[in-house]
């Protein structure tokens, strides 16, 4: 399996062998993706379209029955995760940017996907995270403990992220009906990453800084990750925003300065996770002993790709996606 390879590779400190197999283009940002029953891959475009790629065909059929969003910036139709129990409940998860009255927030809703349709979808969440501004949304889903969990930036109203009463800048956790939601975590200023990861019960996130500061975080109960009061980037201008310590927020588990701008994220295995990088334009390999950073690899560097998100797939291989509307995968390098 690439995952293998590509594990083996980063913990040796040598270049993986691989190719990038192009699976299907697409004309729009592809900013989510999940894994169906016999290979098939359901995948959002941005612009407001559901998608499902068939690997025996080649062919994408559109789904009927997402909801409007607000196209605008960098909000739209945004993540998309399959429910554990598909195989029985046929159950499909959304977020996206929801029209409001004062512009747009992150929401998250369910629906049967059955005969190329959405069927019988709800809104389970519409957070109070609005705003007109085109930015920071956040919306990655992982499930943990019969748990949905979700992420929410801070909308560009960065002092929101330390605010208890709003979902701005947080990590959310509701049931599988969307039902008693509360914040985990908060001061995140846009996580984009959200990840369980294998043979723990822990949860990782990945988030965007301003001007450097990208972090990547393990996420515990009602911990502060310190946004705008601690971090390690600066205003885009030059300025510092705050400090980069302080007694009773949490340090990240590393930090990138200059920006690579982790997106999506992903686990190989226990010891190997995965950042799909938008202005870094490469897939990042993040080696773990423990939960500590010990090793660093980039690939695709030279396709020059906005990669938005990257999920291991059921047959070991490491799917991406990017913002020129590719869906991919990396496959062992042919002989």
């Amino acid at each position: 399996m690439i995952a293998v390879l590509l594990a083996a590779a980063v913990a040796a400190a040598a270049p993986p062998a691989y190719d990038v197999e192009l699976l299907t283009q697409r004309q729009d940002v592809v900013w989510g993706f999940d894994f169906l029953p016999a290979g098939r891959v359901v995948f959002t475009e941005r612009g407001g379209r559901l998608g499902v790629f068939d690997p025996k065909t080649a062919n994408v059929d559109v789904v009927a029955g997402a909801p409007g969003v607000w196209h605008n910036g960098q909000g739209g139709l945004l993540d998309v995760r399959v429910h554990p129990g598909f195989a029985k409940n046929k159950l499909v998860y959304l977020t996206w940017s929801q029209p409001v009255e004062d512009g747009a927030a992150t929401a998250v809703g369910r629906g049967r996907l059955e005969g190329g349709k959405l069927l019988g979808f709800e809104r389970l969440l519409l957070t109070n995270a609005g705003g007109k501004n085109g930015e920071h949304f956040g919306s990655r889903l992982e499930f943990r403990d019969r748990h949905l969990y979700m992420t929410v930036g801070e909308r560009g109203n960065r002092y929101l992220s330390q605010d208890p009463a709003r979902h701005n800048g947080k990590i959310l956790r509701m049931g599988l009906d969307g039902s008693s939601p509360e914040i985990w975590s908060l001061g995140h200023r846009n996580p984009q990453g959200l990840a369980k990861r294998p043979g723990t019960n822990q949860l990782w996130s990945a988030e965007f800084g301003p001007r450097g500061g990208d972090e990547l975080n393990l996420v515990k109960k009602g911990a502060n990750y310190g946004w705008p009061v601690i971090t390690y980037g600066r205003e885009y201008w030059g300025p510092k925003i705050g400090a980069t310590a302080k007694e009773g927020l949490e340090q990240p588990v590393t930090y990138w300065v200059p920006s690579i701008s982790p997106s999506g994220m992903t686990f190989l295995s226990k010891d190997v996770a995965v950042l799909a990088c938008l202005s870094g334009q490469h897939i990042r390999l993040v080696s773990l002993k423990g939960d500590a950073v010990v090793g660093q690899t980039s690939l695709i560097e030279d396709r020059r790709w906005r990669v938005r998100h990257v999920r291991k797939g059921p047959d070991g291989l490491l799917y991406f996606s990017t913002d020129d509307g590719k869906l991919a995968r990396l496959v062992p390098k042919r002989p």
